[in-house]
């Protein structure tokens, strides 16, 4: 029969008992971690969110106590009370913060029942990720599971703490807001209210936080729910969190000097390490160097251009490609040679992911060089290529000719994937840089238009407004994304402050007076009213929050996330409703027929 807590008050969580409760009455409360029957002496290990502490039945206390022990199975609900004493020698466990402990009992209270479990309730489970979402109240009471929850918690308070020191203040923008597509398509929620009318869930507070600029707020953040509606990719959610800030009458470093004591302050008090000077790097460079905006600087491999050489060759593809406006980029696979022709067929096809057409390559052996493609190079041609890619013996050079954005994308997903499949990451490594200097705009080939490489409301960098109308690819972006060990965490801009300024930019965009009017009026209207210069950024928690604490997914951090189809494994959601809901809402439903 189960019991109530009755007048049983807990006097400390089970993690805490140590040696300085020695003789002492104690009650805790937890979950039944495991049981072991020694010849009439049951020990039981009792968890709860601090950890575990071994809880002994004996028969020298009560017969009455080993019996009902005896029926206690996992994740049974009970409550103990009993004297704290210390554990005989020989018989203590390091690898428990209780461990030199063990409280005899008492009293037992069983306060629920378990059925037998899914999986069980220990770090190192073999079972799927959809069985671990659906029981997702079971997975978080695993160890590894409730520390990333308590970490996360911990990054929010510290986090505040960094924000209040600089004078920041925390303001909450509303979930329910106007749809104002800015990328990603928008969460829409219908009104009952107004018939046909509805809110959209915010993709990030970006016009609420320029507002509260233009209001004199000075200095706003928040830990803020964003809201996307888009394809899911492999580490994506629908909704997710960043670390939002906004400051007045600041220039780029300002924003970047809170930004980087923050990550300093959270990498020093939960992981002891202490980042140093932030290195700057234009986005030029890194495309130029690494093929991407977001580079892994801990190992080499960086990309060569040699458009220059392969202008002249005689191998078709790439003079062809260097003829009409592409490139042509190569990497040093130091020590590769020996990859077999398996192995190199298997990365074209990995580079064919990319939009690559083929992948070609050069092995130098000590007897000379092997390829299919040596012999349209002359041999100064090909001495220039060695020369530039520092080849030895040993090494195998890969190429990719196409266009640009194709060739950037194949070589630096490749070079990651060389890095990792020899092991010249060094996973123990920080490293974290600034990329700035943006393109103001990206062209859109499927809509024939330029389109805001960050958002419609950054700031171009004040000599290049001029170029705006009239040169819109060499307009440069007040712009900067924080990247660690590969991952853009954070990034922001100084934004659009004046009307005119902005008018402009959605002018090349291509969204007319009366479209910009009716998305973005709100804060067209602000700007005519003494908007301050501002800027600021936000920093992705989840994938902070997973990178510190060494997780492949952001879902690991969080409670309750959303599978890959954005399914809520745990509550079934999305799900349908009531007919009566949808008529109040003055909506009906298409059902399709199979085979539609």
């Amino acid at each position: 029969m189960l019991e109530h807590l009755g007048e049983f008050e807990r006097t400390c969580y089970c993690g805490e008992v140590n040696t300085d409760y020695l003789g002492k009455k104690v009650k805790v409360a937890g979950w039944v971690d495991s049981t072991r029957d020694h010849g009439g002496v049951v020990f039981v290990d009792l968890r709860d969110r601090t950890g575990k502490v071994q809880v002994v039945f004996s028969p020298e206390i009560s017969e009455e106590l080993v019996e009902r022990a005896k029926k206690l199975r996992h994740e049974f609900v009970i409550a103990v009370e009993g004297e704290v004493r210390r554990r005989p020698p020989g018989t203590e466990n390091p690898k428990l913060k209780t461990g030199e402990i063990e409280i005899y009992v008492e009293k037992l209270l069983i306060l629920n029942k378990s059925l037998p479990l899914p999986f069980p309730i220990e770090d190192e489970i073999k079972v799927g990720e959809d069985v671990r979402l659906r029981y997702r109240f079971l997975d978080l009471r695993r160890k590894k599971m409730a520390e990333n929850i308590f970490f996360r918690h911990k990054l929010y308070q510290l986090t505040r703490e960094v924000f209040n020191e600089e004078g920041f203040i925390e303001v909450e923008t509303p979930y329910l807001t106007k749809s104002t597509p800015e990328g990603a398509r928008d969460f829409l929620v219908p009104s009952r209210i107004y018939p046909g009318k509805f809110y959209a869930l915010p993709q990030s507070p970006q016009l609420f936080k320029q507002i509260l600029m233009v209001a004199g707020i000075d200095r706003y953040y928040q830990i803020a729910r964003c809201f996307r509606d888009e394809d899911l990719r492999a580490d994506r959610q629908p909704e997710f969190t960043q670390i939002d800030f906004e400051m007045s009458f600041v220039k780029e470093r300002d924003v970047m000097n809170v930004a980087e004591k923050l990550l300093r302050k959270l990498y020093k008090e939960f992981l002891g390490i202490e980042i140093g000077e932030i290195p700057v790097m234009s986005y030029d460079e890194a495309m130029e160097r690494f093929g991407t905006d977001r580079p892994d600087t801990r190992f080499g491999l960086e990309l060569k251009d040699i458009t220059d050489i392969a202008a002249n060759c005689n191998f078709k593809v790439f003079r062809t490609v260097a003829e009409n406006g592409g490139i042509v980029k190569a990497i040093n696979f130091k020590g590769g040679a020996k990859l077999s022709r398996k192995e190199i067929d298997d990365l074209t096809k990995f580079v064919g992911v990319y939009g690559a057409k083929g992948l070609a390559w050069i092995k130098v052996l000590p007897e000379g060089l092997q390829s299919p493609i040596v012999k349209f190079f002359t041999e100064g041609e090909m001495n220039k290529i060695l020369e530039r890619l520092e080849a030895e013996v040993g090494d195998i050079l890969f190429f990719v000719a196409d266009k640009k954005d194709v060739v950037n994308a194949a070589l630096s997903n490749l070079r990651l994937k060389l890095g990792k499949m020899v092991g010249l990451i060094d996973e123990s490594r920080v490293d974290v840089l600034w990329v700035v200097d943006f393109p103001m705009f990206e062209w859109n080939e499927d809509e024939n238009r330029w389109e805001a490489l960050h958002h419609p409301f950054t700031s171009p960098k004040e000599e290049d407004i001029e170029k705006l109308l009239d040169n819109p690819a060499e307009a440069r972006a007040r712009a900067y994304d924080m990247v660690l060990n590969g991952v853009e965490i954070g990034g922001g801009s100084i934004r659009i402050h004046r009307e005119d300024v902005q008018e402009k930019v959605f002018k090349v965009i291509g969204l007319s007076e009366e479209e910009a009017k009716e998305r973005f009026g709100f804060l067209l209207d602000a700007l005519k009213y003494g908007a301050p210069p501002h800027g600021g950024m936000a920093f992705g928690l989840d994938r902070l929050c997973a990178i510190m604490r060494g997780e492949e997914s952001i879902r690991d951090v969080i409670a309750f996330p959303k599978t890959q189809r954005g399914q809520c494994l745990l509550t079934g959601a999305p799900d349908t409703v009531r007919p009566e809901q949808l008529s109040e809402l003055h909506i009906s439903v298409e059902t399709k027929e199979e085979g539609e």
